[in-house]
């Protein structure tokens, strides 16, 4: 939807990559463009993400506004190259002179029992350049709104679609272009006891561990990150300025993953609010594991609500 509203109402915007054309994506989520647009304006790109990374920036710097899509974010590493050290410089490169208004989207995540290559959560890489957002939405609407934002920006976006998503939620959207404010979480559930931060595909199973923990009696309040570079510190210094108590939940690896930079960001500016530790509830340091042991490396309700019943019992 987000697409061809935008391809609608802006023909500057273009959409390449393996099989978006005539397939739809793998995911069918640019269904229908190609025969609405034509070949010129959705074009599918020979299995080649450095390619369709480079042809990215090319078209970015001759005025275009391309939306590439990386079939799963275990193949991006080949695009690397183009995303670190062209994408991602443009603006500082040319003084200013010229920008880089390139979204590159791709599945992100596990949960769908498909190998390692296409389960990768290697978000906080991504956060680590200069010079790129990095988005993840953890609803249709979101991914309507951000998606809009994301490619109306002048500058180069990462656009991580949760890959459990793309079935297992249904939700009314209205097509009506309107763009979601970038750089800013959202509180879906507010809460006076305990802080929990998250994103993507985890936001799910937050919501639920803070059902549970409401029949307890714990008051948790959910912030869904939405932007990971930059993070909306003030949203969650709010929130833990509030509650005391704060719990940081994502698939990704633990290790440097971007729940450390919130937990910083955290000890940094809010240490005296905290009556707790923090705590992290993550992937683990590992390859994704194949379909029978999916589930066991992908954080659940029962994770998060020991954390926060840890937590609380400080």
């Amino acid at each position: 939807m987000a697409h061809g509203w935008e391809m609608q109402h802006d023909e500057s915007v273009v959409v390449l990559g393996q099989d978006v054309g005539a397939n739809g994506g793998v995911f069918r989520a640019t269904l229908g463009l190609q025969q609405r647009f034509g070949t010129e304006r959705v074009q599918d790109a020979p299995l080649a993400e450095a390619a369709i990374a480079g042809m990215a920036v090319g078209m970015a710097a001759q005025g275009l506004r391309p939306v590439a899509e990386i079939q799963f974010m275990g193949f991006v590493y080949p695009a690397l190259d183009q995303i670190v050290n062209h994408m991602s410089r443009m603006r500082h490169r040319t003084r200013g002179r010229l920008s880089c208004p390139v979204v590159v989207r791709m599945p992100h995540g596990g949960g769908i029992h498909a190998p390692e290559h296409h389960s990768e959560s290697t978000e906080s890489m991504l956060c680590h350049i200069p010079g790129i957002r990095v988005l993840c939405p953890s609803s249709p609407a979101r991914a309507y709104g951000l998606l809009l934002a994301a490619i109306r920006d002048p500058d180069p976006v990462m656009f991580l679609e949760p890959t459990r998503l793309y079935r297992a939620v249904r939700q009314e959207v209205a097509d009506d272009g309107r763009a979601l404010p970038l750089d800013r979480a959202f509180v879906l559930r507010e809460g006076t006891d305990l802080s929990l931060v998250t994103w993507g595909a985890m936001t799910a199973e937050t919501l639920r561990a803070a059902g549970e923990l409401a029949a307890d009696g714990i008051d948790a309040e959910v912030i869904d990150l939405a932007t990971l570079s930059p993070i909306d510190a003030p949203t969650i210094l709010d929130s833990v300025a509030k509650t005391g108590r704060l719990v940081i939940v994502h698939e990704a690896a633990r290790n440097v993953g971007v729940g450390a930079e919130v937990a910083a960001i955290v000890a940094e500016h809010g240490l005296f609010d905290l009556v707790t530790p923090i705590r992290r509830v993550a992937g683990y340091d590992t390859v994704m594991p194949l379909a029978k042991l999916e589930n066991q490396y992908i954080p659940g309700v029962p994770r998060i609500v020991d954390a926060a019943r840890m937590a609380m019992a400080d």
